[in-house]
Protein backbone atom coordinates (compact mmCIF):
# COMPACT_ATOMS: atom_id res chain seq x y z
CA UNK A 1 0.00 0.00 0.00
CA UNK A 2 1.51 3.12 -0.78
CA UNK A 3 2.06 5.55 2.14
CA UNK A 4 4.10 9.02 1.98
CA UNK A 5 6.81 9.00 4.08
CA UNK A 6 8.50 12.70 5.67
CA UNK A 7 12.19 11.85 6.41
CA UNK A 8 13.08 12.92 9.64
CA UNK A 9 17.12 12.95 10.36
CA UNK A 10 16.16 13.29 14.08
CA UNK A 11 13.81 10.01 14.34
CA UNK A 12 15.35 7.12 15.86
CA UNK A 13 12.79 5.17 14.10
CA UNK A 14 10.47 4.93 11.31
CA UNK A 15 6.53 5.04 12.68
CA UNK A 16 3.23 5.18 11.07
CA UNK A 17 0.53 7.28 12.06
CA UNK A 18 -2.94 5.62 13.73
CA UNK A 19 -4.61 6.30 10.67
CA UNK A 20 -2.49 3.70 7.93
CA UNK A 21 -2.07 1.60 10.91
CA UNK A 22 -5.80 0.93 10.69
CA UNK A 23 -5.63 0.87 7.13
CA UNK A 24 -3.11 -1.77 7.26
CA UNK A 25 -5.03 -4.20 9.15
CA UNK A 26 -2.08 -6.01 10.76
CA UNK A 27 -1.89 -7.89 13.93
CA UNK A 28 -0.65 -4.89 16.39
CA UNK A 29 2.39 -6.09 18.97
CA UNK A 30 2.87 -4.10 22.28
CA UNK A 31 5.71 -2.05 21.81
CA UNK A 32 8.86 -2.39 24.62
CA UNK A 33 9.18 1.00 24.79
CA UNK A 34 6.79 3.86 24.22
CA UNK A 35 8.16 6.88 21.65
CA UNK A 36 7.48 10.49 21.46
CA UNK A 37 8.71 14.22 21.17
CA UNK A 38 8.88 17.65 22.25
CA UNK A 39 5.37 16.96 23.77
CA UNK A 40 6.30 14.15 25.61
CA UNK A 41 5.17 10.03 25.15
CA UNK A 42 2.34 8.51 23.73
CA UNK A 43 0.90 5.25 23.23
CA UNK A 44 3.00 3.28 20.71
CA UNK A 45 2.88 -0.32 19.04
CA UNK A 46 4.81 -2.60 16.53
CA UNK A 47 3.47 -4.30 13.51
CA UNK A 48 5.50 -6.87 11.41
CA UNK A 49 5.63 -5.79 7.87
CA UNK A 50 8.10 -4.64 4.94
CA UNK A 51 8.61 -1.52 3.58
CA UNK A 52 9.56 -1.25 0.00
CA UNK A 53 11.30 1.94 -1.23
CA UNK A 54 11.34 3.29 -5.23
CA UNK A 55 14.89 3.25 -6.70
CA UNK A 56 15.67 4.69 -9.55
CA UNK A 57 15.05 2.78 -12.48
CA UNK A 58 11.74 1.36 -11.70
CA UNK A 59 13.04 -1.04 -9.01
CA UNK A 60 12.51 -1.26 -5.62
CA UNK A 61 14.67 -2.12 -2.13
CA UNK A 62 13.38 -3.76 0.56
CA UNK A 63 13.21 -3.60 4.33
CA UNK A 64 11.40 -6.73 6.67
CA UNK A 65 10.87 -6.30 9.92
CA UNK A 66 8.84 -4.40 13.24
CA UNK A 67 8.16 -1.02 12.45
CA UNK A 68 6.53 1.84 15.07
CA UNK A 69 2.87 3.15 15.23
CA UNK A 70 1.45 5.65 17.33
CA UNK A 71 -2.27 4.52 17.95
CA UNK A 72 -3.10 7.83 19.21
CA UNK A 73 -4.46 9.73 16.13
CA UNK A 74 -3.64 13.20 16.98
CA UNK A 75 0.13 12.57 17.71
CA UNK A 76 1.44 12.15 14.14
CA UNK A 77 -0.10 13.60 11.17
CA UNK A 78 2.67 12.12 8.56
CA UNK A 79 4.64 8.88 8.44
CA UNK A 80 8.01 9.46 9.05
CA UNK A 81 10.76 7.53 7.72
CA UNK A 82 13.74 7.59 10.63
CA UNK A 83 17.38 6.80 11.12
CA UNK A 84 16.57 2.70 11.89
CA UNK A 85 16.67 2.81 8.04
CA UNK A 86 17.92 6.07 6.76
CA UNK A 87 21.13 5.23 8.78
CA UNK A 88 22.09 2.44 5.95
CA UNK A 89 22.38 5.36 3.29
CA UNK A 90 24.22 8.55 2.70
CA UNK A 91 21.52 10.96 2.89
CA UNK A 92 21.32 13.93 1.30
CA UNK A 93 18.61 16.78 2.00
CA UNK A 94 18.05 19.91 0.13
CA UNK A 95 15.57 21.89 0.99
CA UNK A 96 15.79 24.54 -1.58
CA UNK A 97 15.73 22.31 -4.48
CA UNK A 98 12.86 20.11 -2.40
CA UNK A 99 15.68 17.15 -2.89
CA UNK A 100 15.84 14.16 -0.69
CA UNK A 101 18.27 11.71 -2.05
CA UNK A 102 19.41 8.68 -0.31
CA UNK A 103 22.59 7.06 -1.30
CA UNK A 104 23.61 3.08 -0.91
CA UNK A 105 26.72 1.57 -1.13
CA UNK A 106 28.82 1.12 -4.44
CA UNK A 107 27.38 4.74 -4.95
CA UNK A 108 29.13 8.16 -4.70
CA UNK A 109 28.10 11.78 -4.92
CA UNK A 110 30.06 14.76 -5.49
CA UNK A 111 29.43 18.31 -4.61
CA UNK A 112 30.35 21.37 -6.92
CA UNK A 113 29.86 24.57 -7.34
CA UNK A 114 27.50 26.05 -10.96
CA UNK A 115 30.35 27.45 -13.43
Amino acid sequence: MPVELLVDVGADRTVFTAGFLATLALTQIPATQQLGGVGGTTPTVAIETELRVPLDGGASIKFQGRFAGFTDPGALDTCVLGRDIMNLFAVIVDRPGNIVCMIGRGHRYAIATDP
